[in-house]
């Protein structure tokens, strides 16, 4: 049988809530016997030193006067152990107190409890040394006795019948405390992946349930956008590949129905072409796969940042496209992985190339512990409303542009998945004009 919350709550509450009780049912029970025990003694007690009294006054009869219950007793025993007075009725103890010793003066009073043969009745008696004899007073526990009976009875009912009772109150009150959550489960149980816009009920307060259902609206917000850029991203990445390939097949296909005035060779060239983009933009997908399941680097080491720069700066001066000023960069280490890091310049740097102007300014400097690799030029520049934008997967400015310029919409989105990758950020200076400013930092390696 399994227990759900709801459950298990009332029951530990019932069994905490019935040993708590039972406890103070006891503690109780002991308080009122020792209470009335302890009255008990205090008549004993006066009833002796009335003895005592008649034995200093030399008034004492070999019979004495009855102690106000029928059934209660009064002795004086010599020092020889002979009773000299006492009640007209004694009972037969099972075991009675000791004899007095022979010298009782100066020994101090004792009180014990013994059964009677007789009546079967249990006795509280006193023994108190005086002078030369020893006073005995007992009377029955009887009414003590009934009275912890009855206190027992009344408690016996009582704690069961309280635990009864929290234990309803317990089921009705988790119940209703938990009732929001069961409407929370309820919600998550229906959203699939067509209803990722539904949203749990969020109760009203601060309680722990409402902080629960506002976190669990938060998670879905986040699971909507995540599977909305999921889809985009598919979209996107399926519009990519069918574009080369669509070329690919026509060109095929008109030098296949016009074989008489095919040019095979600007065929192969322009298939070849087409086929460098297709694996280019795979080659991309898959990079931005593994960044994605990826929750740290695999390989970190100390890796000079400058050379990885320069080496990627001489690569695109030998385009011949763009004229690229190094004169800021200086020496620079950070730990991470330097085909990555490298690929972090590269797109930039093509980026630079391919959309700015004919200019590009490099500069790597080290601020704090920080490596700062800036690349800027000085094109059109990128407008202040699509920073953020622009680092999205297949983000292009202009939506009529095509991939025929070489772009393939994904080299910033990879540059800012890396620099994650390596504790570190990219980001646009918003105050550089003309032209943009793209900005790398990362921690330097510790040295």
């Amino acid at each position: 049988m399994t227990w759900g919350v709801r459950g298990r709550i009332t029951v530990v509450a019932t069994v905490v809530v019935l040993l708590v009780l039972t406890a103070a049912g006891g503690s109780l029970i002991a308080a009122q016997r020792a209470v009335l025990t302890d009255s008990v003694d205090e008549v004993l007690q006066r009833q002796a030193t009335t003895i005592a009294r008649q034995v200093d006054a030399g008034r004492l009869p070999s019979s004495l006067p009855g102690q106000g219950d029928e059934e209660a007793f009064a002795q004086v025993i010599d020092d020889a152990g002979r009773v000299v007075a006492s009640t007209s009725y004694t009972p037969s103890l099972r075991a009675p107190p000791p004899a007095a010793p022979a010298n009782a003066a100066g020994q101090e009073a004792t009180v014990v409890s013994a059964r009677s043969s007789s009546n079967d009745l249990e006795y509280r008696i006193l023994s108190e040394p005086h002078r030369a004899v020893v006073i005995r007073v007992g009377t029955p526990l009887d009414d003590v006795n009934d009275s912890v009976a009855a206190l027992t009875r009344g408690l016996l009912v009582m704690i069961p019948a309280a635990a009864l009772l929290l234990a309803a109150l317990a089921w009705l009150v988790v119940g209703r405390v938990l009732r929001p959550v069961e409407a929370i489960r309820r919600q998550v149980a229906e959203i699939g992946g067509t209803s990722l816009d539904r949203r749990v009920p969020q109760p009203r307060g601060t309680d722990e349930i409402a902080e629960l259902a506002r976190t669990m609206n938060v998670m879905l917000d986040r699971v909507e956008s995540a599977a909305t850029r999921q889809r985009r991203f598919v979209a996107d990445a399926s519009h990519e590949l069918r574009s080369p390939l669509a070329r690919i097949r026509a060109e095929l296909e008109v030098d296949r129905a016009h074989p008489e005035s095919a040019d095979l060779q600007a065929t192969h060239h322009s298939v070849m072409e087409e086929a460098e983009t297709l694996q280019s933009l795979i080659d991309d997908l898959l990079l931005l796969a593994r960044s994605d399941g990826a929750q740290s680097l695999e390989r970190r080491a100390p890796v000079d940042l400058d050379d990885i720069v320069m080496g990627e700066v001489a690569r695109v001066r030998a385009g011949g496209v763009v004229t690229v000023d190094v004169s800021a960069v200086s020496g620079a280490q950070v730990l991470g992985d330097a085909t990555q890091l490298a690929r972090i310049v590269r797109n930039l740097l093509d980026n630079a190339a391919r959309h700015g102007g004919p200019s590009v300014q490099v500069s790597l400097t080290e601020e704090g512990g920080t490596a700062v690799l800036s690349v800027a030029d000085d094109g059109d520049g990128i407008p202040s409303e699509a920073h953020d934008r622009v680092f999205e997967r297949f983000a292009r400015m202009d939506d009529a542009r095509s991939s025929a310029d070489g772009g393939t919409g994904l080299g910033l989105a990879i540059a800012r998945e890396l620099a994650h990758a390596h504790s570190g950020d990219i980001t646009i200076d918003a105050a550089y004009s003309p032209g943009v400013r793209f900005t790398v930092r990362l921690p330097l390696a510790a040295g």
